[in-house]
Protein backbone atom coordinates (compact mmCIF):
# COMPACT_ATOMS: atom_id res chain seq x y z
CA UNK A 1 0.00 0.00 0.00
CA UNK A 2 2.86 2.37 0.61
CA UNK A 3 4.41 1.77 -3.05
CA UNK A 4 0.84 2.32 -4.39
CA UNK A 5 0.65 5.93 -3.37
CA UNK A 6 4.25 6.45 -3.07
CA UNK A 7 4.05 6.10 -7.42
CA UNK A 8 1.83 8.96 -7.50
CA UNK A 9 3.20 11.53 -5.43
CA UNK A 10 5.26 14.64 -7.43
CA UNK A 11 8.90 14.78 -6.61
CA UNK A 12 8.90 10.93 -5.30
CA UNK A 13 10.62 8.21 -7.23
CA UNK A 14 10.50 4.05 -6.49
CA UNK A 15 14.00 3.69 -7.51
CA UNK A 16 14.19 -0.03 -6.59
CA UNK A 17 13.05 -2.79 -4.48
CA UNK A 18 14.93 -4.84 -2.25
CA UNK A 19 14.01 -8.35 -0.75
CA UNK A 20 15.62 -11.62 0.57
CA UNK A 21 14.62 -13.29 -2.66
CA UNK A 22 15.50 -11.74 -5.47
CA UNK A 23 12.73 -13.17 -8.31
CA UNK A 24 10.23 -11.46 -5.43
CA UNK A 25 12.06 -8.52 -5.44
CA UNK A 26 12.02 -8.18 -9.50
CA UNK A 27 8.01 -8.77 -9.22
CA UNK A 28 8.01 -5.76 -6.92
CA UNK A 29 9.95 -3.31 -9.21
CA UNK A 30 7.68 -5.00 -11.92
CA UNK A 31 4.13 -4.02 -10.71
CA UNK A 32 5.01 -0.57 -9.00
CA UNK A 33 7.45 0.38 -12.05
CA UNK A 34 10.50 0.24 -10.23
CA UNK A 35 13.48 0.32 -12.78
CA UNK A 36 15.56 -2.32 -10.50
CA UNK A 37 15.67 -4.79 -7.96
CA UNK A 38 17.94 -6.42 -5.76
CA UNK A 39 18.19 -9.74 -4.19
CA UNK A 40 20.14 -8.45 -1.15
CA UNK A 41 19.22 -5.42 1.38
CA UNK A 42 23.45 -4.94 0.91
CA UNK A 43 22.86 -4.35 -2.54
CA UNK A 44 19.89 -1.79 -2.35
CA UNK A 45 21.69 -0.19 0.22
CA UNK A 46 24.60 0.43 -1.60
CA UNK A 47 22.30 2.24 -4.47
CA UNK A 48 24.04 5.34 -4.68
CA UNK A 49 20.97 6.83 -6.49
CA UNK A 50 18.81 6.11 -3.28
CA UNK A 51 18.08 9.21 -0.80
CA UNK A 52 15.73 7.14 2.01
CA UNK A 53 14.84 3.67 2.35
CA UNK A 54 11.51 2.70 3.89
CA UNK A 55 11.70 -0.67 5.98
CA UNK A 56 8.86 -2.83 6.16
CA UNK A 57 10.72 -5.92 7.36
CA UNK A 58 9.64 -7.55 10.59
CA UNK A 59 10.12 -5.95 14.03
CA UNK A 60 12.52 -8.49 14.62
CA UNK A 61 15.02 -6.99 11.73
CA UNK A 62 14.35 -3.49 11.95
CA UNK A 63 17.14 -2.86 13.90
CA UNK A 64 19.70 -4.94 11.01
CA UNK A 65 18.21 -3.59 8.38
CA UNK A 66 17.97 0.54 9.73
CA UNK A 67 21.72 0.51 10.35
CA UNK A 68 22.95 -1.46 7.56
CA UNK A 69 21.16 1.60 4.86
CA UNK A 70 22.65 4.03 7.29
CA UNK A 71 25.96 2.60 7.21
CA UNK A 72 25.77 3.58 3.42
CA UNK A 73 24.73 7.28 3.91
CA UNK A 74 20.78 6.47 3.44
CA UNK A 75 18.01 8.07 5.41
CA UNK A 76 15.89 5.54 6.70
CA UNK A 77 11.76 5.28 7.28
CA UNK A 78 11.38 2.48 9.33
CA UNK A 79 7.86 1.05 9.56
CA UNK A 80 6.02 0.92 13.38
CA UNK A 81 6.94 -0.62 15.86
CA UNK A 82 10.33 1.16 15.03
CA UNK A 83 12.41 -1.52 16.70
CA UNK A 84 11.87 -4.56 19.61
CA UNK A 85 12.96 -2.01 22.19
CA UNK A 86 14.08 1.30 23.41
CA UNK A 87 17.18 0.52 23.50
CA UNK A 88 17.39 -0.61 19.65
CA UNK A 89 15.69 2.68 18.79
CA UNK A 90 18.41 4.57 20.71
CA UNK A 91 21.18 2.13 18.96
CA UNK A 92 19.19 3.72 15.49
CA UNK A 93 19.07 7.44 16.81
CA UNK A 94 22.62 7.72 17.55
CA UNK A 95 23.60 6.29 14.26
CA UNK A 96 21.81 8.34 12.17
CA UNK A 97 23.02 11.52 14.28
CA UNK A 98 26.47 10.23 13.23
CA UNK A 99 26.12 10.33 9.85
CA UNK A 100 23.73 13.26 9.59
CA UNK A 101 20.66 11.25 8.40
CA UNK A 102 17.10 11.87 8.59
CA UNK A 103 15.51 8.87 10.69
CA UNK A 104 11.51 8.58 11.54
CA UNK A 105 9.29 6.06 12.45
CA UNK A 106 6.25 5.41 9.75
CA UNK A 107 4.03 6.03 12.01
CA UNK A 108 1.60 7.01 8.97
CA UNK A 109 -1.75 8.04 11.22
CA UNK A 110 0.23 10.79 12.78
CA UNK A 111 -0.10 12.39 9.15
CA UNK A 112 -3.45 11.80 8.07
CA UNK A 113 -5.29 15.06 7.48
CA UNK A 114 -7.63 13.99 9.71
CA UNK A 115 -5.29 13.11 12.64
CA UNK A 116 -3.50 17.27 11.79
CA UNK A 117 -7.12 18.58 12.45
CA UNK A 118 -7.78 16.40 15.66
CA UNK A 119 -4.09 17.96 16.83
CA UNK A 120 -5.23 21.42 15.92
CA UNK A 121 -8.41 21.77 17.53
CA UNK A 122 -6.22 20.42 20.54
CA UNK A 123 -4.05 22.93 20.57
CA UNK A 124 -6.25 25.63 20.14
CA UNK A 125 -8.57 24.40 23.38
CA UNK A 126 -11.45 23.67 21.21
CA UNK A 127 -12.35 20.91 23.75
CA UNK A 128 -10.66 22.47 27.24
CA UNK A 129 -7.98 20.77 28.83
CA UNK A 130 -7.81 16.75 27.82
CA UNK A 131 -8.43 14.70 30.77
CA UNK A 132 -9.24 11.31 29.45
CA UNK A 133 -9.06 9.18 26.46
CA UNK A 134 -9.11 5.74 24.76
CA UNK A 135 -8.29 4.20 21.88
CA UNK A 136 -8.45 0.64 20.57
CA UNK A 137 -7.28 -1.17 17.56
CA UNK A 138 -7.63 -5.31 17.17
CA UNK A 139 -8.26 -7.89 14.94
CA UNK A 140 -8.66 -11.20 14.53
CA UNK A 141 -5.41 -13.03 12.58
CA UNK A 142 -5.57 -16.54 11.00
CA UNK A 143 -4.15 -18.78 13.44
CA UNK A 144 -0.60 -20.27 12.06
CA UNK A 145 2.06 -20.02 14.61
CA UNK A 146 4.81 -18.97 12.04
CA UNK A 147 3.23 -15.99 10.76
CA UNK A 148 4.57 -12.63 11.90
CA UNK A 149 1.80 -11.35 14.39
CA UNK A 150 2.11 -14.76 16.58
CA UNK A 151 5.71 -15.68 15.99
CA UNK A 152 7.99 -14.48 19.02
CA UNK A 153 11.05 -14.69 17.05
CA UNK A 154 10.09 -11.82 14.62
CA UNK A 155 8.75 -9.88 17.49
CA UNK A 156 5.02 -11.47 17.09
CA UNK A 157 1.95 -10.22 19.57
CA UNK A 158 -0.44 -6.94 19.32
CA UNK A 159 1.70 -4.72 21.56
CA UNK A 160 4.36 -4.12 18.47
CA UNK A 161 1.59 -4.37 15.46
CA UNK A 162 -1.63 -3.21 16.90
CA UNK A 163 -0.86 -2.09 19.88
CA UNK A 164 1.67 0.52 19.09
CA UNK A 165 -1.40 2.69 17.35
CA UNK A 166 -3.05 3.48 20.64
CA UNK A 167 0.19 3.95 22.68
CA UNK A 168 1.60 6.13 20.08
CA UNK A 169 -1.94 8.09 19.87
CA UNK A 170 -2.05 8.73 23.78
CA UNK A 171 1.55 10.16 23.11
CA UNK A 172 0.07 12.65 20.76
CA UNK A 173 -2.47 13.49 22.93
CA UNK A 174 -0.96 13.90 25.95
CA UNK A 175 3.09 14.99 25.24
CA UNK A 176 4.03 13.02 27.59
CA UNK A 177 4.14 9.23 28.54
CA UNK A 178 2.18 7.97 31.47
CA UNK A 179 3.15 8.32 35.08
CA UNK A 180 2.07 4.95 36.42
CA UNK A 181 0.88 2.05 33.96
CA UNK A 182 -1.85 -0.84 35.12
CA UNK A 183 -2.20 -3.21 32.64
CA UNK A 184 -3.38 -6.88 32.18
CA UNK A 185 -2.34 -9.33 28.96
CA UNK A 186 -3.30 -12.12 27.44
CA UNK A 187 -0.49 -14.48 26.38
CA UNK A 188 -1.31 -17.18 24.08
CA UNK A 189 0.55 -20.38 23.40
CA UNK A 190 3.24 -19.51 20.95
CA UNK A 191 4.31 -17.32 23.99
CA UNK A 192 3.27 -13.72 22.60
CA UNK A 193 0.41 -11.41 23.90
CA UNK A 194 -2.53 -12.04 22.21
CA UNK A 195 -4.51 -9.06 23.65
CA UNK A 196 -4.01 -6.57 26.34
CA UNK A 197 -5.14 -3.83 27.59
CA UNK A 198 -3.94 -0.78 29.93
CA UNK A 199 -5.02 2.07 31.61
CA UNK A 200 -2.10 4.59 31.96
CA UNK A 201 -2.42 7.62 34.34
CA UNK A 202 -0.70 11.17 33.72
CA UNK A 203 -0.23 14.03 36.42
CA UNK A 204 -3.50 16.14 37.11
CA UNK A 205 -5.40 12.79 37.02
CA UNK A 206 -5.26 12.52 33.20
CA UNK A 207 -6.05 8.67 31.93
CA UNK A 208 -5.88 7.05 29.50
CA UNK A 209 -7.28 3.58 28.23
CA UNK A 210 -5.78 1.78 25.60
CA UNK A 211 -6.69 -1.67 24.41
CA UNK A 212 -5.16 -4.32 21.22
CA UNK A 213 -5.08 -7.49 19.82
CA UNK A 214 -4.36 -10.29 17.10
CA UNK A 215 -6.72 -12.51 18.17
CA UNK A 216 -10.20 -10.09 18.99
CA UNK A 217 -11.45 -7.99 16.36
CA UNK A 218 -11.62 -4.38 18.91
CA UNK A 219 -13.19 -1.89 17.66
CA UNK A 220 -10.43 0.80 15.74
CA UNK A 221 -11.77 3.59 17.48
CA UNK A 222 -10.77 6.56 19.61
CA UNK A 223 -12.39 9.24 21.78
CA UNK A 224 -10.59 12.18 23.11
CA UNK A 225 -12.45 14.45 25.97
CA UNK A 226 -11.29 17.18 27.40
CA UNK A 227 -13.27 19.91 29.95
CA UNK A 228 -15.17 21.83 27.44
CA UNK A 229 -15.88 18.57 24.83
CA UNK A 230 -14.70 15.57 23.26
CA UNK A 231 -13.67 14.21 19.48
CA UNK A 232 -14.63 10.94 18.16
CA UNK A 233 -12.54 9.53 15.66
CA UNK A 234 -14.83 5.95 14.81
CA UNK A 235 -11.59 4.50 13.26
CA UNK A 236 -8.34 6.30 13.88
CA UNK A 237 -6.59 3.87 11.35
CA UNK A 238 -6.80 5.60 8.38
CA UNK A 239 -9.02 8.12 10.26
CA UNK A 240 -10.99 9.97 7.54
CA UNK A 241 -13.52 11.50 9.60
CA UNK A 242 -13.09 13.16 13.12
CA UNK A 243 -16.01 14.95 14.65
CA UNK A 244 -15.79 17.39 17.92
CA UNK A 245 -18.62 17.61 20.34
CA UNK A 246 -18.86 20.99 22.21
CA UNK A 247 -20.20 20.79 25.64
CA UNK A 248 -23.44 22.12 24.69
CA UNK A 249 -23.66 19.48 21.97
CA UNK A 250 -22.71 21.73 18.49
CA UNK A 251 -20.65 19.64 16.31
CA UNK A 252 -18.11 20.18 13.95
CA UNK A 253 -16.79 17.74 11.36
CA UNK A 254 -13.21 16.82 9.60
CA UNK A 255 -14.16 14.83 6.93
CA UNK A 256 -10.45 13.69 4.10
CA UNK A 257 -12.50 12.77 0.81
CA UNK A 258 -9.36 11.63 -0.62
CA UNK A 259 -9.83 7.77 -1.89
CA UNK A 260 -6.03 7.00 -1.16
CA UNK A 261 -5.77 5.17 2.00
CA UNK A 262 -3.33 7.90 3.24
CA UNK A 263 0.05 6.33 3.57
CA UNK A 264 1.40 8.45 1.26
CA UNK A 265 1.71 11.42 4.38
CA UNK A 266 4.26 9.90 6.07
CA UNK A 267 6.17 9.61 2.70
CA UNK A 268 5.46 13.34 2.29
CA UNK A 269 6.71 14.43 5.50
CA UNK A 270 10.18 12.32 5.18
CA UNK A 271 10.29 14.37 1.98
CA UNK A 272 9.72 18.12 3.25
CA UNK A 273 11.64 17.23 6.33
CA UNK A 274 14.58 16.28 3.92
CA UNK A 275 14.44 19.13 1.92
CA UNK A 276 14.63 20.98 4.66
CA UNK A 277 17.73 19.58 5.96
CA UNK A 278 15.90 18.54 9.16
CA UNK A 279 17.00 14.93 10.78
CA UNK A 280 13.46 14.40 12.19
CA UNK A 281 10.02 15.44 12.13
CA UNK A 282 8.60 17.98 14.13
CA UNK A 283 5.52 15.82 14.30
CA UNK A 284 7.28 12.22 14.99
CA UNK A 285 10.70 13.01 16.76
CA UNK A 286 13.32 10.20 17.20
CA UNK A 287 13.07 11.06 20.73
CA UNK A 288 9.15 10.55 20.80
CA UNK A 289 9.39 6.46 19.58
CA UNK A 290 12.24 6.48 22.39
CA UNK A 291 10.14 7.32 25.17
CA UNK A 292 6.91 5.05 23.69
CA UNK A 293 9.06 2.06 22.93
CA UNK A 294 10.26 2.83 26.51
CA UNK A 295 6.18 2.55 27.41
CA UNK A 296 6.39 -0.82 25.61
CA UNK A 297 9.08 -2.04 27.30
CA UNK A 298 7.81 -0.78 30.75
CA UNK A 299 4.10 -3.22 29.63
CA UNK A 300 6.07 -5.80 28.41
CA UNK A 301 8.20 -5.99 31.95
CA UNK A 302 4.99 -6.30 34.11
CA UNK A 303 4.14 -9.30 31.77
CA UNK A 304 7.57 -10.92 32.13
CA UNK A 305 7.57 -10.76 28.23
CA UNK A 306 10.85 -10.81 26.54
CA UNK A 307 11.65 -11.39 22.65
CA UNK A 308 14.12 -14.24 22.27
CA UNK A 309 16.22 -12.15 19.86
CA UNK A 310 16.40 -8.56 22.05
Amino acid sequence: MFATELVKLPGAELIAAGSRSAERAAAFARDFGAPRSYGSYEELAADPDIDIVYIGSPHSHHLEHSLLCMSHGKSVLCEKAIALNASQTRDMARVATEHGLFLMEAMWTRFLPAIRWVRGRIADGAIGDVMNMHASFGLKSAWDPQHRLLNPELGGGALLDTGIYPVSFASMVFGEQPKTIHSNVRIGETGVDEWSSALFEYESGRTAHVTSSVQLPLRMEAVIVGTEGRIEIPSFIGAKKAVMISRTGTEEIFVDNDPDRGMKHEAIESMRCMSAGLPESPDMTVRESIEIMETLDRMRSAWGLRYPNE
